[in-house]
């Protein structure tokens, strides 16, 4: 029997990946960008990752949904951020999309994890 691992979660992958693009981006951004804007911009973003990964280390099932549903609010937080960085002229627009593109696939794979979650482990 094979066991799943969190580096065989897409969406994890995707968020993870996400987050180093992200940050490779902002740490190359002024002081008052990376204060104001920065910060907060990563830590929506990385919280995506981390609260799978929170949720793949809970026990119980619903305790492991719980973590893949705060992810889907630091999609949309990131989302924000990422509008607010195009608006203010902060992403190219080749960074903007390529972080909107992503942001927009991970709904439906976090979805996908909670159905997985849902379907394999007994309550």
């Amino acid at each position: 029997m094979k066991y799943l691992k969190l580096n065989d979660i897409d969406c994890y992958k995707r968020s993870l990946r996400l987050s180093n693009y992200v940050w490779e981006i902002i740490k190359k951004w002024e002081w008052f960008e990376k204060k104001t804007i920065g910060e907060q911009f990563v830590t929506a973003i990385d919280s995506i990752s981390a609260n799978i990964a929170e949720g793949f280390g809970r026990y119980g099932k619903k305790d492991k949904n719980k973590f893949y549903y705060y992810s889907f609010g630091s999609v949309q937080e990131g989302l924000d951020w990422n509008e607010k960085s195009k608006i203010r002229n902060l992403l190219t627009k080749e960074h903007y999309q390529h972080i909107l593109n992503e942001l927009l696939v991970l709904p439906k794979e976090i979805h996908q994890l909670i159905k997985f979650t849902n379907e394999k482990l007994k309550d």
